[in-house]
């Protein structure tokens, strides 16, 4: 199993909502909102790391209010 730490920024008030929707992916088993330079931290897990890259690619920066993502492949 491969693992993923993927921060998230998001228009201005619309944490909530990306994080409801964030929180009915399968892979994302853990959603936090945070205060600082991001407003959210996922934990992603996947078979592989092309899963990986698949989900953040299309699923997480797809969303209509997720401006950019910082991925953390855990080792």
């Amino acid at each position: 199993m491969n693992m993923a730490y993927v921060l998230i920024n998001t228009d201005m008030g619309s944490e909530s909502v990306v994080g409801d929707e964030l929180g009915k992916i399968e892979e994302v088993k853990e959603v936090y909102g945070v205060y600082g330079v991001y407003d959210i931290v996922i934990k992603l897990e996947a078979e592989n790391l092309e899963e990986l890259k698949e989900l953040i690619s299309t699923k997480i920066r797809g969303m209509e209010d997720v401006k950019s993502t910082l991925t953390m492949i855990v080792m």
